[in-house]
């Protein structure tokens, strides 16, 4: 059977691996090495004029392995197998996420240029905005999910900024309210902005997704980042971060890697490799438990508000529209509003047992972390409110655990921030 007719599940056991290329070992080795040989001096010119884009490629030519910071084949096979699951042409890992994000920003903006993004952001993707890349004198106009291309466009042009927009940056679902952003429609507000010799990107942040339930290449987008250390990876066991796209993109983005030296290590990519195997395993059972704990918090007597995909209806207009069109599954991050504040938010997560109190996401174990005071700590009070994170939001990311545990943890852990919510009240 052709390899083009397999599904990525299927692919991810060897796909870009040559068995015969490593002795017949099933498994790709670690090929932990700085450097590779050149056969022959005029093989050596050849492969550095492709590196360093100095000729096109000819009759299918690709560049050989010089150096680990170029290139490896753990990297190689991990980008080729990565490629499969979004549809994508190419693809570029590095050592983290933030590596993948400032590293493909700085290829594409500019000094002058005007940077378009949604809010809210991963904490530390808005720190990288609104801190480092206005000190190279890069304009930062923040959105939010209800405000509707048009308008962003009448407030673009009533600034004078529409002609400087270089990107269009999206997190969705916006980390941690769950917000949707409509790829489509921003994409096609990216199109309108460009104009002859001046292309707009879309760049999307898929992390909270995955690249299981969400597919923003389809949607239009341009580029498609990932802290690997999530789902991807898996296991909270390593660090990393992806930019897919086209080839020519790509290409680019991979130019600044090599001279940023943000690539991901041999080893790194060894392990990512190889928790891609069960990378469609293990999130569908995430988002199982995911939904059954969503419908638990759903009717607890100290839960206000669960923020939950898969608890959208038809009621909840435009966000359920989005949700139908661009998502094939809720995942499996939740985060829900407590009753009370701080101090209720601060029991349940001190009494949580098998949850761990702990940030990052899309791991096998379950996760629980306070947004205001943890992974947005840097925000300030009034940034924090117009994105819809207060004292009472806490953010679940759910693991692979029996869900029968995970409730009864969960439950549990409430049950002590109802006695707080009741001193409170006494007191």
């Amino acid at each position: 059977m052709p390899y083009q007719k397999l599904q990525p599940e299927s692919l991810m056991m060897s796909y870009g691996h040559k068995s015969g290329m490593a002795r017949g070992a099933v498994k790709a080795p670690i090929y932990q090495t700085s450097t590779f040989a050149f056969e022959t001096a005029e093989e050596g010119k050849d492969f550095f004029e492709l590196a360093y884009s100095l000729r096109e490629p000819l009759n299918g030519e690709t560049p050989g392995m010089i150096y680990s910071r170029l290139d490896n084949p753990n990297l190689e096979i991990l980008e080729k197998r990565l490629s499969l699951w979004d549809d994508a042409e190419s693809c570029a890992v590095f050592a983290s996420g933030m590596a993948a994000i400032s590293t493909t920003v700085f290829e594409f903006l500019k000094p002058g240029d005007v940077l378009l993004y949604s809010s809210p952001l991963y904490g530390g993707t808005v720190h990288f905005i609104t801190e480092v890349l206005t000190r190279f004198g890069i304009q930062v106009v923040p959105f939010y999910y209800d405000q509707q291309p048009e308008a962003i466009l009448r407030q673009l042009k009533a600034n004078h900024q529409a002609h400087r927009v270089a990107m269009i940056y999206l997190e969705t679902p916006a980390n941690p309210t769950n917000a949707l952003i409509d790829i489509e429609a921003m994409s096609a507000l990216a199109r309108e902005l460009s104009d002859k010799g001046r292309q707009v990107l879309t760049v999307v942040d898929n992390t909270y997704m995955g690249p299981l339930w969400q597919h923003p290449l389809q949607l239009g987008a341009d580029l498609v980042l990932y802290s690997a250390t999530k789902y991807i990876g898996g296991h909270s066991d390593v660090v990393a971060g992806a930019a897919l796209g086209n080839k020519e993109l790509i290409g680019r983005i991979k130019v600044l890697r090599t001279f940023f030296g943000s690539m991901a290590s041999p080893y790194d990519a060894w392990l990512l490799t190889r928790s891609l195997e069960t990378l469609k395993l293990r999130m569908e059972q995430q988002a199982r438990n995911a939904q059954r704990v969503a419908r638990f918090l759903q009717v607890h007597p100290m839960v206000d508000r669960v923020h939950y995909l898969g608890l959208l209806t038809e009621a909840d207009g435009e966000q359920w529209r989005i949700y139908k069109r661009q998502c094939s599954a809720p995942g499996a991050m939740l985060a829900f509003d407590i009753k009370g504040g701080e101090k209720e938010a601060f029991a349940f997560l001190n009494n949580l047992k098998l949850v761990k109190l702990a940030v990052s996401l899309g791991s096998t174990e379950s996760l629980a972390e306070h947004p205001a005071t943890m992974t947005h700590a840097g925000i300030s009070e009034e940034v924090l409110a117009e994105m819809g994170i207060s004292e009472k939001l806490v953010r679940l990311s759910v693991g692979v655990e029996n869900v029968r545990d995970l409730i009864a943890d969960i439950e549990f852990a409430l049950e002590k921030a109802a006695e707080v919510l009741e001193m409170e009240a006494v007191g």
